[in-house]
């Protein structure tokens, strides 16, 4: 009998993630019957106990909030990436039992934007600074050639961005949120705000707009995602962020490349639908 894999997703709230939709899909196509994949409502308190306990049949583990900083202590190793912005969102676990953190979701939203023809620009900016816009400010990094404003809600965010453009090696601005209408001149824009903050901007949606990356995606569109494509702009939701950063997980904790993305994106899509 061939040795089962497990994978999971871990943290809380857990009940709404797509990820187990996701990596199931990718088992299924892949006809990957020794492998499962569940969720796990596991917080910061929780954690190096349930790592502890773990047996040699775990491959990895997908990381949610408030799970991305709590791992790295837990860690044998970190990439650089993940080092970066101080969160890691995948651990894989080795047959030498070691635990390897990385951060997939900035190369996720590199090769979401890909997708879509935007390979690189020369300015963007971010509606937000929480932990999304860290990774949106890594990703600019890798493509973004000039500078970047950020907009925020008050000057420790400021700060807090600015801090992170230096670590990063980004020329970052900041901008007061009353003036996030002003982002939409830029040729990117990438929203990283809870559900409902940028609705209010979907009126202020010039006529002539670049790209617009969301990472929303439950609800979607977002008002402001509508706006933005009745203006004829590109639009990267949250959905192909999660399904690219999915992708290379599954890669990571099978070795199995390439991961079949058209099938994760399908399960999603469906998922979203259904719920």
């Amino acid at each position: 009998m061939s040795k089962q894999h497990r994978a999971a997703v871990l943290g809380s709230p857990i009940a709404h993630s797509l990820s187990p939709v996701l990596h199931r899909a990718a088992y299924a196509e892949l006809g990957l019957d020794d492998w499962s994949y569940d969720r796990f409502e596991v917080d910061e308190a929780g954690l190096p106990g349930f790592v502890d306990g773990l047996d040699g049949s775990w491959a990895g583990f997908s990381l949610t909030m408030p799970l991305k900083r709590a791992i790295i202590p837990l860690l044998d190793e970190i990439s650089d990436t993940a080092a970066a912005v101080e969160a890691v969102n995948t651990l894989v676990l080795h047959e030498d039992g070691r635990r390897v953190g990385d951060n997939t979701d900035i190369p996720g939203m590199i090769a979401a934007l890909n997708e879509r023809g935007v390979e690189k620009v020369e300015s963007a900016a971010i509606l937000g600074a929480g932990a999304t816009a860290s990774s949106a400010l890594a990703a600019l990094a890798r493509i973004c050639a000039g500078p970047v404003t950020a907009y925020v809600r008050s000057e420790a965010r400021a700060e807090e961005m600015r801090g992170w453009g230096e670590r990063l090696g980004v020329d970052v601005r900041t901008a007061a949120w009353e003036d996030a209408a002003e982002a939409f001149t830029a040729p990117l824009v990438i929203a990283t705000t809870p559900a409902g903050a940028t609705n209010a901007l979907a009126t202020a949606v010039p006529d002539t707009v670049g790209t617009l990356f969301d990472v929303l995606y439950d609800p979607w569109p977002t008002a402001l995602a509508a706006a933005w494509s009745d203006r004829g702009g590109k639009v990267v939701g949250g959905l192909d962020l999660l399904v690219h950063q999915a992708v290379l997980q599954f890669e990571q904790m099978t070795g199995i490349r390439p991961g079949p993305l058209a099938a994760m994106r399908a399960a999603g899509e469906r998922a979203l639908v259904t719920h």
